[in-house]
């Protein structure tokens, strides 16, 4: 399992900096979503498969998971069903980060208890109001 993090461009004091997971296993769009998280001054932790990122749940706490749904090992759902069921993780925000656009799949999505989605491909403004909405942070450092 390899698990990488990423300090904010601007470090204020570390224990007052979000960490956020981010789980996909695509390399651009991890490298995208790092650089956008980044920029928000967010400490970030990224991992590639659903059993990672249970794992790196569960040790880090993160302040928010940003995850895909297709997966390899442990999809996105199973991954939050894990999630929700772990007391130490079960309050943690989790939104879904996914192709899977349409009207059917958004309602699966928030039905399965995702606590919001965004579609791929995603704007940077989008992924700014998201994290802003769930841990407070919003503005590009700079």
């Amino acid at each position: 399992m390899v698990v990488q993090t990423t300090a904010p461009k601007s470090s204020p004091v570390q224990s007052q900096v979000p960490l956020v997971l981010v789980v996909d296993d695509d390399d651009d769009s991890l490298t995208l979503m790092a650089y956008i998280l980044e920029q928000l001054a967010c400490q970030v932790c990224f991992v590639a498969d659903g059993f990672a990122a249970l794992v790196a749940a569960q040790q880090h706490h993160p302040s928010l998971i940003l995850s895909d749904i297709h997966l390899p090992e442990v999809d996105g759902y199973s991954l939050l069903r894990q999630l929700r069921a772990d007391g130490s993780t079960k309050n943690i925000p989790v939104v879904a980060v996914t192709a899977l656009a349409g009207s059917d799949n958004q309602r699966k999505i928030l039905a399965a208890g995702f606590d919001d989605y965004i579609s791929k491909p995603f704007l940077v403004q989008s992924v700014e109001q998201l994290v802003g909405r769930f841990i407070g942070v919003g503005q590009p450092v700079g």
